[in-house]
């Protein structure tokens, strides 16, 4: 190896060391925190060939069950949390200096001079963006990567809105099934009844016609109930990402604890805890930086290189310095002279931060109105809770066995029986319509505020279920 390979790889190595000591800084990985994901079980980049492995559930499962089972299995959750996770790695990346640039020249004639023939050049140049550049476009990917990370959490918290809102929907159907059957078992009664009285002539013809009327009727509301169990079940089977036709048993119970929060909490929490809200203020913290990176546009990049030139020994001897390699550092710099661009750009950054704000002022808007029009839907569900379990059912069975004794004594009609059991049967329906409104709301009031609202057990129980009423299947027994 000569002389002047030594000298080439010597320099080449020194202005590699120059770079790399300048760029490690900047090229570091952030401190900041852009949040923490739990590991989710199960999770499995394989994608949609990985959808079709379905994992088992508990044999009776409960709600819970079935949100932990969504959360470790739903892809729109598992994308949202991919998502984040290619934002957090922009962090690194915007970060870093740009890559060195490395120059080889090759003279196709060479350059005579003094101490002798120029042949072939090496160059190594560096360029460093203007001081605080580097940090600025960090701080807007952590904030860009902050509020990915806030819709991951909002992404779960709508989950998990789905996952109860088709389980409660799911239990009113089992329900509305029980009080429907029981009724139609209870009309088949009837209608026998009716044939048996009709034949010794202690009813009318058209009892016997309107007790298989009711009955048709009942028929068709039951089988329609019962075909709804398929589309219900696979919107809560979809959550879960399940095969739509998958077997679910059916809830058991609704719990139906006490809210403790007033309407005023709940805005507040809106406010602290909403991930939305909180998305769209990283969203204005990242338009911030914005804002002083396009300041900085203001001020030159500095390039900083050496270049080496391979020199031959001079053709004259006797020459000082025949054939040195000279070494040569150079400094250069941008020149920002197109000021009206410049501030073009900081009123683009000034303008899109605007826009930030009243993005999140109108998003705050519309959420307090949901918030307010979900909390009316959940006082209306308890409060028909409250008059139907308290009230109406109770009147209406008393109703029912009012007129099953003037239907003994011969002073009400059939039709009047049948109404009351049919009065009865709606009643108890809103009744348990009533218990899965409300448990709705309630998960979507959790949904909005970004957290679980206090609950208590309720005085009387932890579940809600149709009041005990003696059936009027007892009261005919022995009819």
């Amino acid at each position: 190896m000569t002389s002047h390979h030594v000298r080439v790889l010597t320099c080449a190595a020194a202005l590699s060391l120059l770079v790399g000591c300048v760029a490690v800084g900047p090229a570091a990985a952030p401190t900041e925190r852009v949040g923490a994901v739990r590991t989710v079980a199960g999770t499995s980049p394989g994608g949609l060939s990985a959808r079709r492995e379905v994992a088992p559930l508990p044999e009776a499962p409960t709600l819970e069950d079935y949100l932990q089972y969504a959360r470790e299995n739903n892809p729109g959750l598992q994308a949202a949390r991919s998502r984040w996770e290619a934002a957090r790695e922009r962090v690194p990346q915007v970060k870093s200096l740009p890559d060195p640039r490395f120059t080889y020249r090759y003279f196709i004639e060479s350059v005579e001079t003094r101490v002798g023939p120029q042949r072939q050049g090496l160059g190594l140049a560096q360029m460093f963006p203007w001081f605080g550049k580097l940090s600025l476009r960090g701080k807007m990917a952590v904030e860009a990567a902050n509020a990915v990370w806030r819709r991951y959490e909002a992404e779960e918290l709508k989950l998990r809105y789905r996952v109860r809102h088709a389980y409660y929907e799911y239990y009113y159907l089992a329900r509305a099934v029980v009080v429907v059957e029981r009724t139609r078992n209870l009309m088949q009664y009837l209608e026998e009844v009716a044939r048996t009285r009709y034949k010794v002539a202690a009813a009318e013809h058209s009892d016997v016609i309107r007790a298989q009327v009711e009955l048709g009727k009942l028929e068709d509301r039951l089988r329609s109930l019962k075909d709804l169990r398929g589309p219900v079940a696979a919107r809560l089977n979809a959550a879960l990402n399940r095969p739509v036709n998958a077997p679910l048993p059916w809830p058991e119970e609704i719990r139906e604890d006490e809210v403790d929060a007033v309407d005023e909490q709940l805005l507040d929490w809106l406010q602290e805890t909403s991930p939305e809200l909180a998305a769209l203020e990283h969203e204005i913290g990242r338009e911030s930086h914005g804002i002083a990176l396009a300041r900085k546009d203001f001020y030159p990049d500095v390039t900083l290189g050496l270049d080496y030139i391979a020199t031959g020994s001079a053709r004259m001897s006797g020459v000082s310095d025949s054939g040195k390699d000279p070494i040569v550092a150079m400094v250069s710099v941008n020149l920002p002279i197109w000021r009206d661009r410049y501030r073009a750009g900081e009123r683009e950054a000034r303008a899109r931060h605007r826009a930030a704000q009243r993005v999140r002022a109108e998003r705050e808007n519309a959420l307090g109105s949901e918030l307010k029009m979900v909390l009316y839907g959940f006082r209306d569900a308890e409060r028909k809770i409250d008059l139907y379990r308290d009230t109406l059912v109770p009147k209406a069975h008393q109703s029912l066995r009012a007129t099953e004794t003037a239907f003994r004594a011969g002073t009400a009609s059939f039709l009047d029986l049948v109404d009351a059991e049919r009065i009865l049967l709606e009643f108890e329906l809103s009744y348990e319509r009533a218990l899965a409104d409300r448990a709705q709301r309630l998960a979507e009031l959790d949904m909005l505020v970004g957290r679980e609202i206090p609950r208590r057990a309720a005085p009387h129980g932890e579940t809600q279920q149709t009041p005990a009423v003696k059936r009027v299947e007892e009261v005919l027994h022995d009819e």
